[in-house]
């Protein structure tokens, strides 16, 4: 098991910051070796967890389901500086250094809910991964996974009718529930359970890429024109969306965020005002 940028590491053969695959340049070897120590993120000797994951839960299916896949369609939108700066003026004074990626999260992920119209009463599940390389001081050259789940929770009314900084600081808090120890609870909990499954009802799963650099690969023939999914492939439920690299108008510099995602067909949400 991978994550983005093992993926990358692979098919450039060399390190995530060099750009040029060293393979397909003639090279008889990366110049970072693999390491595939899965040892580093084993369970412990005695299982133990000592976080509630929610992201596991098993919840029963509301019978207000408007998140089927046969209402939902696959869309590109594209969020720039001027549209981030746009949502950021919504947020109180205090907030408004808070990450592009909290920000734009906190804003779908409420027009996303406010879209499929589900009781109010229900339980809405947004879950995203994290970055752990750092936490565990994982070395270069590892190939494994190196990202963990979290989950922030709230019902479909809460997230709706509070403003959008509601949602915000429930991802701010999630993202600071992962620590080492919450890590280390995670994974001893797949052991001990086996593997579960993802909770799968009224779900929206992000996935950021935008900083992974798929569009630098090269083997040599120039530089791709695009990295990322170009469809996804929702489970019932379950609702993801990608964000990807938005250069500006000269292909330089990451400008903002392409966001691929499904919404509800033909309803249009104003959640953001």
């Amino acid at each position: 098991m991978s994550d983005g940028m093992s993926i990358l590491q692979f098919m450039n053969a060399v390190g995530h910051s060099m750009p040029v695959g060293e393979m397909a340049q003639g090279a008889s070897a990366p110049s970072i070796p693999p390491l595939w120590q899965r040892e580093l993120l084993n369970a412990r000797n005695t299982p133990q967890v000592t976080f509630t994951h929610h992201e596991f839960d098993k919840v029963v299916e509301s019978k207000v389901c408007a998140s089927s896949l046969h209402d939902m369609a696959c869309n590109c939108f594209s969020f720039g500086p001027t549209q981030i700066s746009a949502i950021r003026k919504k947020l109180p004074h205090h907030l408004h250094k808070s990450s592009t990626f909290e920000v734009l999260t906190a804003c779908l992920w409420r027009c996303h809910t406010i879209a499929i119209q589900l009781d109010s009463e229900d339980e809405v599940h947004l879950i995203f991964d994290i970055n752990v390389r750092n936490k565990f001081n994982l070395p270069i050259g590892y190939y494994g996974n190196g990202i963990a789940v979290s989950l922030a929770l709230t019902t479909a009314g809460k997230l709706c009718q509070n403003p959008l900084e509601y949602a915000l600081e429930l991802i701010k808090s999630a993202k600071n529930n992962v620590t080492e120890e919450y890590v280390r609870s995670l994974i001893d909990l797949l052991v001990i359970k086996g593997r579960p499954f993802l909770t799968m009802v009224n779900s929206y799963f992000v996935s950021d890429i935008t900083r992974i650099r798929f569009e630098a690969l090269d083997f040599g023939l120039g530089k791709a024109a695009f990295g990322g999914p170009g469809k996804i492939f929702p489970e019932p439920g379950l609702d993801p969306a990608n964000y990807m690299p938005m250069k500006n108008s000269q292909g330089g510099g990451n400008y903002g965020a392409n966001v691929l995602a499904n919404f509800s067909h033909g309803k249009i949400c104003e959640g953001a005002r």
